[in-house]
């Protein structure tokens, strides 16, 4: 057996070990079909956001499951008097905010401008299911963006052949591990990016060793006994307030937008307690971007040029290929500038680059 026939056969063994659950093909009359339950979710129907509804959209909340069986809570944003089916995009983010937050505004702003939106909040977080509450996950996480996509694909409204998502901060990392995974998606932003899975791992420019991440390990499964024997998860703490002395410029910009009225919500993580604090093991250990150079549809990568997390984009776009990936630097823009100042995201660049490959 030749070396190319070899590699078609361990392939389709694969493939079909995965399909089937087994090395023997199930008969027809034992075939079982596993159904789709959606939790009832608790959704506050009065306008909670940080910012004003536009008299240019309709909106209304929707819900959607993904393949671990966690039911999705996500806002819809409808362009008023639309016609036909239209370009449909999935907006979330920053980590640890709320589709009341930023991920609701860009939504909120895109709809203006044409297209069908819905911000979502993550499993285990703000209106969405899930439990136990205020944990994060690299790979359901992902999926989360993926159910999104099937929500659009068979939504009414949507044109199934036009979707798009949009990450913010931490979401940018997930929306471009999703855009690796999932080829339904046409086009991929992402905002002022964070790859969390890098930066638990390694720490802000990467100065953290082998050393570190293994005394951090040990606290942290130090933790796992801890919350196991009280039988409850301790919080990591959200954005820190009062803001102390000697506190970096980026954790004054978040402090000014979790911490205010200009961005805090209820249910906002980053707002309150933060996440529960063994989150950050699954990140440590599965790097997000290992196949973010297959990515083929297109993406726009957005970063402000005084962010500290500038970083992440630039790196996670020296992997990507082909001629339809865009990297936007914005002059002078920190990195919570791009959450919801209106005079600094790039809108008219955005509504450009899904119009071009959402077509």
């Amino acid at each position: 057996m030749d070396n190319k026939m070899w590699k078609t056969l361990c392939a389709a063994s694969a493939a079909w070990f995965l399909a089937t659950g087994s090395l023997s093909a199930a008969t027809p009359d034992v075939k079982t079909e596993v159904k789709m339950e959606r939790q009832s979710l608790n959704l506050t129907q009065e306008w909670d956001k940080v910012f004003a509804l536009s008299p240019k959209v309709s909106h209304r909340k929707v819900t959607f499951t993904n393949r671990y069986g966690i039911t999705l809570a996500a806002d819809m944003y409808v362009p008023k008097e639309a016609e036909g089916k239209l370009p449909a995009i999935a907006v979330s983010g920053p980590f640890g905010a709320v589709k009341e937050q930023s991920s609701g505004l860009y939504a909120m702003t895109l709809a203006e401008r044409g297209f069908l939106t819905i911000a979502f909040d993550p499993s285990y977080t703000g209106e969405s299911g899930g439990e136990p509450r205020y944990v994060a996950s690299p790979d359901i996480n992902t999926e989360d963006f993926c159910a999104a996509v099937d929500f659009l694909s068979t939504c009414d409204q949507a044109d199934a052949g036009r979707i798009g998502i949009l990450g913010i901060c931490g979401w940018g990392g997930m929306a471009l591990n999703a855009a690796a995974i999932d080829t339904r998606i046409k086009a991929t932003v992402t905002s002022t990016m964070y790859d969390m899975s890098r930066v638990t791992a390694n720490g802000y420019f990467d100065a953290m060793d082998a050393d570190a991440r293994y005394e951090q390990r040990e606290q942290l499964n130090a933790q796992r006994t801890e919350d196991y024997r009280r039988g409850t998860y301790a919080r990591a703490g959200g954005v820190v307030d009062p803001l102390p002395a000697d506190a970096p410029q980026f954790v004054k910009d978040y402090h000014a937008y979790y911490k205010t009225p200009r961005g805090y919500h209820r249910r906002s993580l980053n707002s309150n307690d933060g996440w529960n604090k063994t989150s950050a093991l699954s990140f440590m250990n599965m790097p997000l971007l290992s196949y973010s150079h297959e990515i083929r549809s297109a993406v726009l990568m957005i970063h402000g040029e005084k962010a500290h997390s500038r970083y992440f984009s630039e790196d996670a776009f020296k992997k990507l290929k082909g001629g339809n990936k865009e990297l936007l630097i914005i002059p002078g823009a920190s990195h919570v500038d791009l959450y919801d100042r209106m005079d600094v995201i790039p809108f008219d660049k955005i509504e450009q680059f899904f119009r071009t490959y959402l077509k």
